[in-house]
């Protein structure tokens, strides 16, 4: 779980409720009629109707002060896919509770908010720390800071509603989408049936007999052979050369084409997340990174959460294994004939 448990007050809000507007007429006809009738006790009861709006607010605003939330989130997330989260509300305040209050979202530069379903806190006593199942959503790809969350409160009379915006300080990375979309479907079949096509027999053709080693298998002893030589011999059977999944993205795009470079990110990492089981490579402008030999899927997921638009030229270096290469580009003319790849995706082809 990633935690970061600061938070920024930002301006506080205020909003007379429904409640609040009715007793606020009431309040206005008892004083004209104090000052109407000049009586005393109609004096008092607007007084006491006034105090209970100042008491209101006041028991809200400090209802609202020393509170602090954390988000704790899983460590991988992905772009367009609700995720369970935990939000952790803390009473900073030695004795006075906190009560009725409620968290929601709230936009964030220009974004829309990452917490869709409000959560409710009847009371948060002193020194206590509350947390509450939540789900985040994130709607892109990236680094995404400063959250906002908007804390709110009617306690005690619901007369005034008290607002404060508070921003969490945290950096989360966000992968991008894992989904499939329906045009990917028939790429990922096809490159299934290479693999499945590449892989007859498996490790159960024979390769040779050789002299037994300490960290071999006694399933693969040869008792004939070792009979015959008085030394112990082991069955070596031929491993199969499994297929590479080899992902080429080039990152040159032209004026225009920044949606097609969206979908070509997410394409790569729906890929890399449908097998990365097999052997995975991916290559880009600056940056390889193979699987499971360097790395895991996450560092490529890494990558593509933070990938821009790169206008030098891609240079794929030949592979001598055998791979099934996929090259997502602009402009493949280039780059075609020097990787021969299975399969090419362009934006006319996209």
């Amino acid at each position: 779980m990633n935690e970061m448990p600061w938070h920024a007050w930002r301006r506080r809000r205020y909003r007379i409720t429904r409640a609040g507007v009715v007793f606020s007429f009431a309040l206005v006809l008892v004083a004209a009629a104090a000052a109407l009738s000049a009586n005393n006790l109609l004096f008092l009861i607007a007084a006491a109707m006034l105090a209970t709006l100042l008491v209101s607010s006041f028991v809200s605003r400090l209802s609202l002060a020393g509170l602090q939330v954390d988000l704790l989130l899983p460590e991988h997330i992905c772009a367009r896919r609700a995720t369970a989260a935990r939000v952790r509300l803390r009473n900073l305040k030695w004795m006075m509770p906190s009560l009725s209050i409620q968290i929601s979202g709230a936009p964030t530069d220009g974004r829309e908010s990452i917490l869709h379903t409000p959560l409710y806190f009847p009371i948060v006593p002193g020194r206590v720390a509350l947390e509450e199942r939540a789900e985040v959503y994130f709607p892109v790809r990236g680094e995404h800071g400063n959250n906002l969350f908007l804390f709110t409160t009617r306690f005690p009379f619901g007369f005034i509603e008290q607002r404060i915006n508070v921003a969490l300080k945290r950096d989360t990375l966000v992968y991008p989408t894992i989904e499939a979309r329906p045009e990917w479907e028939p790429l990922a079949s096809a490159i299934r049936g290479e693999i499945e096509s590449q892989s007859p027999g498996g490790e159960h053709d024979f390769y040779r007999i050789r002299p037994y080693l300490t960290t071999d298998s006694a399933r693969h002893l040869d008792w004939k052979s070792s009979a015959r030589t008085g030394e112990l011999q082991i069955r070596e059977f031929a491993r199969e050369q499994k297929l590479i999944v080899e992902l080429i993205l080039d990152r040159r795009i032209g004026p225009g084409q920044e949606e097609w470079f969206e979908a070509a990110i997410e394409c790569c990492a729906f890929l890399a997340w449908e097998f990365q089981e097999s052997p995975l490579i991916l290559r880009s402008q600056r940056f390889v990174a193979r699987v499971p030999e360097d790395s895991d899927v996450y560092a490529i997921l890494k990558f593509l959460a933070l990938a821009t638009p790169d206008p030098n030229p891609l240079s794929p270096a030949p592979s001598d294994e055998p791979t099934i290469q996929i090259l997502l580009t602009t402009d493949p003319e280039p780059l075609v004939e020097r990787t021969q790849p299975a399969h090419v995706i362009t934006p006319k082809a996209h």
